[in-house]
């Protein structure tokens, strides 16, 4: 029979606590919630997390905030970025862009790429905030520069589009190569394109493949109208395998695809 005891040093290790979410997210979830009550931050964070996600404990997204609340109290800057996570969508509190701007702007002038991250990209449409395309291109640099791959991408698309500062396109696409070589799928489709553009048509279309196998699926979905709106026969043959994983991905969620 297995011994489902804890140890101390279990309860307040936090890098302990997310390898035991992979093994046994029942056991990590009760883990998690002694250690929280023992006042460990990371774990105070993990279990807001948990609790909005519903991951081995009952979803229950306003003590989600709540969790999120008290780390934040403790300078917990994954915390706080979460708590304006929550407060943009609606997650356990009623939406409000503004103080999910706030929270953002907080956790990145402290230094978290994340936080930069969707900070900017409030900035960039003006939610919640005065839209500001320079301070927008400033966050996505600054977190693209510790290794934010989403934020690699986007810093590839100002520069390409000249926005919030002048085109280098050269330097557009080496962020996009950057991005994609860090796993995200975005980045790896903006990679392809240029790519293909440049005529590496055989590493362009595996790269689109990588893109396909990470992608969500609102993003399966724009990139398939994409691919079918390509010059290159060979690139709009891929719009099918798109439409195949899309298909895939929408049964295994059990969402219309």
């Amino acid at each position: 029979m297995t011994d489902f005891r804890l140890r101390r040093e279990e309860i307040l290790d936090g890098d302990r606590l997310k390898s035991m979410l992979e093994e046994s997210p029942a056991r990590a979830a009760q883990a998690i919630l002694l250690a929280a009550r023992e006042g460990v931050l990371d774990a105070q964070a993990l279990l807001g997390q948990i609790l909005l996600d519903g991951q081995g404990i009952e979803q229950d997204q306003p003590l989600a905030v709540r969790w999120f609340e008290i780390a934040t109290q403790s300078g917990h800057l994954m915390a706080r970025n979460m708590l304006g996570r929550c407060h943009e969508h609606g997650w356990g509190c009623v939406a409000d862009a503004s103080v999910a701007a706030r929270h953002y702007r907080q956790a990145a002038e402290a230094g978290l790429d994340w936080a930069m991250y969707n900070y900017a990209n409030l900035l960039a449409i003006g939610r919640g905030v005065i839209e500001d395309q320079v301070q927008a291109l400033t966050l996505y640099r600054r977190a693209a520069e510790l290794g934010h791959a989403k934020s690699m991408n986007l810093l590839g698309r100002y520069l390409e589009e000249g926005r919030g500062s002048s085109v280098d396109s050269v330097a557009a696409h080496d962020w996009y190569r950057r991005s994609a070589e860090a796993g995200d799928f975005r980045g790896q489709f903006s990679y392809a394109s240029i790519l293909i553009d440049q005529t590496r048509i055989a590493e362009g279309l595996a790269w689109y493949r990588r893109a396909m196998l990470g992608g969500n699926l609102a993003f399966l979905k724009v990139a398939t109208q994409t691919l079918m709106s390509a010059t290159d026969p060979r690139v709009q043959a891929l719009a099918g395998e798109y439409q195949q994983r899309s298909q895939l991905l929408s049964n295994s969620l059990n969402v219309p695809a």
